[in-house]
């Protein structure tokens, strides 16, 4: 539809009350949760608390949740019954969910008591009925976009998604504990490490790209992988971590360039972290800040509050089932 342009006259004031509407958007602060590497355990056990952790969720009313992965234990089945228990727990979120996988669901689905599967497989499975272009998971699905549609030369990575909340730009990126299935012993698991992980670093480095043309104030980047897996933090991740090219040589200096505050969001070692361990070039970098979720036996999610118009904008809230 067709609008009339406006007298000539009026045309400088409503241009001043847009760009005075657009400020006081982008000056509102964002409230979402995170959360991850649940439920773990046998159904009987495990579905229960989280089940009621997300009704917790959902009368909070976040503008959004977002699953850093490892929707079951690394000793659980990888069947297509717990995938689909696990796509119904999704669904029952009122409002969106986004969704980045975890290594149980996939890498060491190889495992015995994990039923034996070929990893490709299930991650292609995991691709086909979790992901849909263009939308995310939840009873009220949010607008992203996805690499495999934005940059076609990453076709199969429909995982990596990005979306906008004021001036906030969030970036969900498949990077995997386990060290991120850089597994030498295993050909076909290199090669589907390297496939990624280039398809991760440009993710990264166009999201980045992105925050500048759209004067982003503030970036969040979420994932399943503890980047220092258990370990104290290091300033150079060696060449044989799977998190050397993403983290330590994409991630840690482009947001040391850029100057602006960065949220990295993961999971994996099940203890709650809110620090700022990264460093580059020998200085800390103190505006990329690490959320580390708990999960496991602590059925706990983080709400997050974004200040965009703050130095500092992340405020955090540990919360479980209970009001």
């Amino acid at each position: 539809m067709r609008f009339p342009l406006l007298p000539r006259a009026w045309r400088g004031a409503v241009a001043a009350t847009a760009v005075l509407l657009a400020g006081t958007v982008a000056a509102q602060t964002v409230r979402f949760v995170a959360l991850g590497d649940m439920p773990y355990g046998p159904p009987d056990k495990s579905y229960p608390p989280y089940r009621a952790l997300i009704e917790r969720v959902n009368a909070l009313q976040p503008a959004f949740t977002v699953h850093v992965g490892d929707f079951k234990a690394g000793s659980t089945l990888c069947s297509n019954e717990e995938f689909s228990a696990q796509l119904e727990h999704f669904g029952r979120y009122r409002g969106a969910v986004v969704y980045t996988p975890g290594d149980n669901e996939w890498t060491d689905c190889h495992r015995a008591n994990n039923g034996g599967y070929d990893p490709l497989e299930r991650l292609a499975t995991l691709r086909q009925r979790f992901y849909t272009p263009g939308r995310s998971l939840g009873q009220q699905p949010i607008a992203v976009e996805n690499q495999s549609t934005v940059m076609p030369a990453f076709a199969p990575y429909v995982e990596n998604q990005r979306w906008w909340a004021g001036d906030v730009l969030f970036v969900a990126v498949h990077i995997v504990g386990s060290n991120n299935n850089f597994e030498t012993r295993d050909p076909k698991a290199v090669a589907e490490f390297f496939e990624r992980d280039r398809a991760n670093v440009a993710w990264l480095r166009a999201a980045f790209e992105l925050a500048q043309q759209r004067n982003a104030r503030a970036m969040v980047v979420a994932m399943q992988a503890d980047p220092f897996d258990n370990q104290q933090p290091v300033e150079t991740f060696p060449r044989h971590s799977g998190f050397a090219a993403s983290i330590g040589d994409t991630l840690v200096p482009l947001a040391a360039q850029w100057g602006r505050p960065v949220l990295l969001i993961h999971g994996d070692s099940h203890v709650l972290a809110f620090d700022n361990p990264f460093k580059h070039q020998k200085k800390p970098v103190l505006n990329l800040t690490r959320l580390q979720v708990p999960g496991a036996a602590d059925v706990r999610a983080v709400e997050v509050s974004v200040d965009p118009a703050s130095s500092q904008p992340w405020t955090i809230q540990v919360f479980d089932a209970q009001p």
